[in-house]
């Protein structure tokens, strides 16, 4: 099993997935300005990461890497609890973040690629952040008294964790989401986590 991915990318969630799968894998990281040519192109017709190949396939999305490595994997338990309403509440949040609060990223990181003039784009950025802002307060207060997003630990808490790694990269002001910041700091002491970090020179 290989997973190419882009060091702190939204990848990262998939990487921590397959540590804690505790299965034997291969990181490859991928230099930005390869993604947009063969041979990645040719695994990832959007050119972008994640990639997983395994059993002769090579998977592309986020969701669908994380629901293949759940079934291969049942004993990890990668979306949460034993129950199917503690399954559906990972997916939720995981729908949550990955259409909704990882969309709003886009214009934070890329703005230029929207809009043209640097007014505009400042302007747009703003809005994003706004925005982001707002989504990670849903979560804070979804949080309140708990310590995951569903029953127990699961790919939408890794998730969560990446979100949170890139609000801190853009200086996005969480301050006051406390839920939120021991969240953060429950995933950032997972063994799993810190081994996904290594590998990817974040740490």
């Amino acid at each position: 099993m290989k997973l190419h991915g882009l060091p702190g990318a939204c990848s990262l969630v998939d990487h921590i997935a397959l540590q804690w799968t505790g299965a034997p894998f291969e990181y490859v990281a991928v230099p930005r300005d390869a993604m947009k040519v063969a041979p990645f192109i040719n695994m990832s017709p959007l050119g972008a990461v994640p990639v997983l190949e395994d059993d002769g396939i090579a998977l592309t999305q986020n969701v669908a890497i994380l629901e293949y490595l759940s079934e291969k994997h049942p004993q990890a338990k990668l979306f949460g609890g034993d129950t199917a309403k503690a399954r559906a509440e990972a997916r939720r949040w995981l729908a949550f973040l990955n259409a909704d609060l990882h969309k709003a990223f886009s214009l934070v990181f890329g703005a230029a690629r929207w809009v043209e003039g640097q007014e505009a784009q400042t302007s747009l950025t703003a809005i994003a952040s706004a925005k982001v802002k707002e989504m990670f307060a849903i979560a804070n207060q979804h949080l309140a008294g708990r310590d995951w997003l569903s029953d127990s630990r699961s790919v939408a808490d890794a998730y969560l964790y990446v979100v949170m790694r890139w609000a801190v990269a853009k200086k996005i002001d969480l301050s006051g989401m406390t839920n939120l910041q021991a969240h953060f700091a429950r995933m950032q002491a997972d063994p799993a986590v810190q081994a996904a970090l290594q590998a990817e020179g974040l740490k």
